[in-house]
């Protein structure tokens, strides 16, 4: 599985539309074939492409500061106005930002079942990947006018500009820029010695795009369906995001091609879907196509970030030795709970949560979310380490003492479905 991830990432960014994901896309066909898969296929899935070229802020009467620009902002503007640490008509805002923190004494509030056998979770803190109310900022911005946008990485606990956030593929009609944390304190502190105009300068290009879903079949011993997925895009050439995903979707694949066609529990789809960083593009794709056989699906798997938690260090992230909480989010049905549980202690899955689907928001925070609202019975294997959308998702934040527990657990919640029909509620 490092092999793979090592392979993967070595291609480079992996946003949609990429060559890097078009390669990654049929490199897992290849492997899917090579297993054994029947009936592998690529499948086209429209999303919108966004690249970008070059961004800065530059202080009039001091320096200018390389950026990041926010993905699917404004794409090309050059603009000056006065900088305001408030939201202000005709105005860039420089707004500070801090990753959002979560105890997990209150993420274990929420489980339905946790394996913590180290008791960690009364004192750990996790810092998440980003800050809960960025968001109203940057569209309170556009709704009174700013003439832009940018966010300062003050409260981030490593030096970073390449902040792929938002991920949503939503065009929002300001030019908007991330700041490193050192930067923005910069400008902040001109900002403090009077008024500052800034000039704000973004290019960027975007346009529709093809990207596929990978998909193979193997039959198995009832008319029923297991969907294993994961997403193969990513902001970067991420190895936690999602490159560790596609190894477990591989593993499961390479593992039940080798098991006689009567000795899995149900006919099995492994499914690696394009435009994750675009709203799920490719997961809504393939539900729109499948509609039809969703009513069968005994359980859909989805397989995402073996992590390390990390700290932040004089300014870089230093990997732990211990994997990031990990959320698997559990349709709330009693046997399945109890199935996804006995498999994290089974393989000593640590600092696990089973957690119902819609315990943050509507649906789960997965790639896989829009299965949740079609009523198909789920299982979603998560974590979100505060480096997700960063350039720092390198081959040495991976759990890679996590990847065969994580596997041989995706195995046992497989093979706990024998016997299970979709039409009768676990």
């Amino acid at each position: 599985m490092v092999a793979w991830i090592q392979a993967i990432i070595e291609r480079g960014i992996r946003r949609p539309g990429y060559p890097a994901d078009d390669w990654a896309a049929a490199w897992a066909a290849e492997r899917f074939e090579e297993f054994g898969l029947e009936d592998v296929r690529l499948a086209p899935v429209e999303l919108p492409c966004w690249k970008p070229v070059a961004a800065s802020l530059a202080v009039e009467g001091g320096p200018g500061f390389e950026a990041f620009a926010l993905p699917y902002t404004r794409a090309k503007a050059q603009v000056r106005a006065p900088l305001s640490r408030q939201v202000a008509p005709g105005a860039i805002v420089v707004a500070e930002t801090a990753f959002t923190e979560l105890p997990q004494s209150y993420v274990r509030d929420l489980a339905t079942a946790w394996h913590d056998p180290e008791g960690v979770f009364d004192s750990l803190t996790q810092v998440l990947p980003f800050q809960l109310d960025y968001l109203d900022v940057l569209h309170g911005a556009m709704r009174d006018g700013a003439a832009g946008f940018a966010g300062g990485l003050t409260g981030v606990p490593w030096e970073t500009r390449d902040y792929y956030a938002p991920y949503d593929a939503q065009p929002r009609d300001i030019p908007a820029v991330w700041l490193s944390g050192r930067d923005a304190r910069q400008v902040l502190a001109l900002m403090d010695e009077g008024p500052r105009t800034g000039v704000l300068t973004v290019e960027a290009e975007s346009g529709p795009a093809v990207s596929h879903n990978v998909i193979g079949t193997l039959p198995g011993a009832s008319d029923q369906w297991v969907i294993v997925g994961s997403h193969h895009d990513a902001p970067w050439a991420s190895a936690v995001e999602d490159a560790t995903g596609i190894a477990l979707v591989l593993a499961a694949a390479r593992h039940w091609a080798s098991v006689p066609a009567r000795e899995r529990p149900h006919n099995l789809i492994f499914l690696l879907t394009a435009g994750h960083m675009a709203l799920a593009a490719g997961t809504r794709a393939f539900i729109e196509e499948n509609r039809a056989m969703l009513p069968d699906v005994v359980l859909q798997l989805h397989l995402e970030h073996a992590a390390l938690r990390c700290v932040g260090v004089d300014g870089e992230l230093v990997p732990t030795g211990d994997p990031e909480p990990r959320w698997w989010f559990t349709s709330r049905r009693p046997q399945l709970e109890r199935l996804v549980h006995e498999a994290l202690v089974a393989e000593d899955l640590r600092r696990s949560f089973v957690l119902p689907p819609d315990v943050f928001s509507p649906m789960p925070p997965t790639d896989g979310a829009y299965f949740h609202p079609e009523g198909v019975p789920l299982v979603h294997f998560l974590s979100a380490p505060m480096y997700l959308f960063d350039s720092a998702d390198t081959l040495d934040k991976v759990d890679v003492a996590g990847l065969e527990p994580l596997a041989r657990a995706a195995v046992r919640i497989v093979e706990g479905t024998a016997g299970w029909s979709a039409r009768e509620p676990s």
